[in-house]
């Protein structure tokens, strides 16, 4: 992952999180919903590793939110 993007994994790991706890999933629970490893779904939320948008798209569907929900910052 490039640092000068950071920032921006850090918004989508932290997003993914608020939507998941949100719907009250764990994150074995969203992993499952979304035919995803539970790892990376930490490794993503704690940006750890960067995503693709396939990803996006798999965690989003899962989360019933909107792709984009995902990348932007909440007030």
């Amino acid at each position: 992952m490039l640092e000068q993007y950071k920032n921006r994994y850090r918004t989508l790991g932290l997003n993914i999180a608020y939507y998941r706890k949100k719907c009250q999933l764990t994150q074995e629970q969203l992993a499952e919903k979304a035919g995803i490893e539970r790892s990376r779904i930490s490794k993503t939320e704690i940006a750890w590793v960067g995503t693709s948008l396939d990803m996006i798209y798999r965690i989003a569907d899962a989360l019933e939110v909107e792709p984009y929900k995902l990348l932007m910052e909440r007030d």
